[in-house]
């Protein structure tokens, strides 16, 4: 027959283990204290923690008003467009959301120093370069799917 085994919980002194924590702190964490103090001060000189404590103190205010918009059809589609602009972001490379924005402060530098409009052989010259036509096809893929979901 199997013999049980013996348990015994052991008891944690959680004051003691306290105190031991704190006389192995290193220095490092008494600079962080004085650190999150000086932000502490200086949130309280600038006014913040007031309005933090007003906005705590108005809770219900805040929360009634907020509720009130949020129930409106106008807050629902807000909302609901926030949530699918977050989705879309998350689904964004950022690395090419970086070129984009490079190349984006790149083509207005480049269209800010022309003085006339270009002409048409001009256009066309730049829409049949190679990378012209990797950018014209990523916008048609763009378009597509942008117009095959209108169709539903």
């Amino acid at each position: 027959m199997a013999k049980p085994i013996a348990f015994k919980p052991i008891t944690v002194d959680f004051k003691a283990d306290l105190v031991r924590k704190l006389e192995k702190a290193p220095e490092e964490h008494a600079e962080a204290l004085l650190l999150a103090y000086d932000v502490l001060e200086e949130a309280h000189r600038k006014g913040l923690l007031s309005l933090l404590h007003g906005a705590i103190g108005a809770k219900d205010t805040i929360f009634n008003t907020l509720s009130k918009y949020a129930s409106q059809p106008e807050g629902i589609a807000a909302i609901r467009n926030l949530l699918t602009a977050a989705k879309i972001l998350t689904e964004l490379d950022p690395e090419v959301l970086d070129q984009l924005s490079k190349v984006m402060a790149h083509a207005t530098k480049e269209h800010q120093a022309e003085r006339d409009a270009p002409s048409l052989l001009q256009l066309a010259k730049r829409a049949t370069s190679e990378d012209s036509r990797r950018g014209l096809s990523f916008m048609t893929l763009v378009l597509s799917g942008l117009g095959r979901s209108l169709k539903s």
